[in-house]
């Protein structure tokens, strides 16, 4: 069993704490152990950060940008690796895994391509005002794990872009990864700028209060993400936080079932159902609702369920035993109301935390298969009579993250989906982000954004610069 380390101030260190074990979901069983780090570590880390500050915003933009360049080629020659280290400690199959470190050498491609603007506001002969942008200092990076190396690069890189130094916790849950991208990080930036430790129990908690930390991005469920905030507030962190999501979706009237079914099957259950911004929810008309079903079902039972090294396999574990037992729980809830369960609805009877894709009918708000987030391979299949009715429940939900609309009549979907409460409102698609566009959620699922220019200047502070120009005799 490998042991992994720590990547403090440039150096590899084993963790005070001794290590704590990574489970794979396929087998139930550890395969590998990842340090523990202590408090004192933490502090380690971020007076690390702090002191690189200086020499890595002293370098140009340019030589940033190269840095993380080289990151992307050194991630893409290490990416069969990789993507196995992600399949062994998250579950997903090959495929996706090889698909997310694509997806991460192309964000931080993006990242070093970026340019941060500076604004000219005003200029007359007697003064010139511009709008600058200034780093914030050292950021904390605190990541979940359905995407332990997507959703990692997608808070580092640009930090680093902007001239930041980062402290990096990752799931202990799915640590491994992350710890590997911050080493092969590590070779090409100044030694500080990029810090990594992990741990079980109150490291996080740590993080949120530490007075030298100066901005957290953070994703993962909206109740620790208010944990986050409060614990902020000592020294009025800046936070970007990407929470919990219960997305619905809206089928209208006359929508072609073989034309979409397949796109919305894999838009809930992509990654096992375990993405944020996936399909959760899905209202269906009436005289389409059994036909749509009965569709999805279908395709659910197509798909291959395994270990995600096997050959073939198209569809992963549940990364973990808790949230193996919380979607067992929706589901069983559900059966008990009265609803119908078209396909999969138990655990298989293997070793791992297997749940096969699981379509349920006969469900409606009020019931937590519905109003909750499950975060799994389960999908509850709504009936509606009005639009206006189906808009209101979908908007009933303290979540706001994402919302889709689908139809053949692309202005009317368009209409109805501007009228979503959620920070991104999908036509005829769902869950579809790109480095270019910001992604962020409203209500309870969080607030700022990430990707594109805006998501850039979220690690940025402004700074205006009022220059006057003394009058020439």
């Amino acid at each position: 069993m490998r042991d992994h380390e720590l990547v403090i101030g440039g150096d590899s260190v084993p963790g005070d704490d001794g290590h704590f074990a990574v489970i794979d979901p396929a087998s139930g069983q550890a395969f590998a152990r990842c340090p523990a780090g202590s408090p004192a570590q933490l502090d380690r880390a971020v007076d690390a950060a702090r002191a690189a500050c200086g020499e890595w915003q002293a370098l140009s933009h340019a030589q940033r940008c190269e840095a993380l360049t080289r990151v992307a080629d050194d991630i893409e020659r290490e990416a069969d690796e990789l993507a196995r280290l992600i399949v062994r400690e998250q579950g997903k199959p090959l495929a996706l895994a090889q698909s997310e470190i694509a997806g991460g050498v192309a964000w931080t491609r993006y990242a070093a391509g970026q340019e941060i603007p500076v604004e000219w506001i005003e200029e007359t002969p007697t003064q010139r005002i511009e709008l600058h942008h200034r780093p914030v200092g050292v950021v904390a990076s605190i990541t979940p794990w359905n995407w332990p190396f997507m959703i990692a690069v997608w808070h580092i890189m640009p930090a680093l872009r902007a001239g930041n130094c980062v402290v990096s916790k990752p799931s202990s849950l799915t640590p491994l990864s992350t710890i590997r991208l911050v080493e092969i990080i590590a070779r090409h930036v100044p030694r500080g700028v990029i810090n990594v430790v992990t741990g079980q129990q109150g490291l996080g908690s740590a993080i949120t209060g530490h007075p030298g930390i100066d901005k957290i991005v953070f994703t993962g469920s909206t109740e620790t993400g208010q944990r986050v905030m409060r614990a902020s507030a000592g020294n009025l962190k800046r936070l970007t936080l990407e929470l919990g999501g219960n997305d619905a979706a809206i089928v209208l009237p006359e929508t072609p079932v073989a034309a979409v079914a397949e796109e919305i099957f894999q838009a809930a259950f992509l990654n096992m159902g375990q993405t944020c911004s996936a399909l959760k929810r899905l209202y269906v008309h009436e005289s389409q609702y059994r036909e749509f079903a009965e569709a999805l079902a279908d395709i659910a039972r197509r798909q291959v369920v395994g270990d995600g090294l096997e050959a073939g396999v198209t569809f992963g574990p549940v990364q973990n035993a808790d949230q193996l037992a919380l979607v067992s729980e929706l589901v069983d809830d559900a059966r008990a109301q009265g609803a119908e369960v078209l396909c999969g609805g138990e655990r298989l009877d293997r070793p791992g935390f297997f749940y096969p894709p699981t379509i349920v009918t006969g469900v409606s708000d009020g019931q937590r298969l519905v109003d909750e987030e499950q975060f799994g391979p389960v999908l509850p299949v709504i009936a509606y009579s009005d639009v206006e009715d189906a808009l209101r429940r979908a908007n009933a939900s303290s979540m706001g993250l994402g919302g889709s609309v689908w139809g053949s009549d692309e202005v009317r979907a368009q209409a109805v989906a501007s009228r979503l409460e959620s920070g991104v409102a999908w036509v005829n698609c769902h869950a579809q982000i790109q480095p270019n566009t910001p992604f962020g959620g409203c209500k309870m699922s969080g607030f700022g954004v990430e990707f594109g220019l805006q998501g850039l200047l979220e690690f940025t502070t402004p700074q205006l610069h009022y220059v006057r120009t003394f009058p020439t005799k």
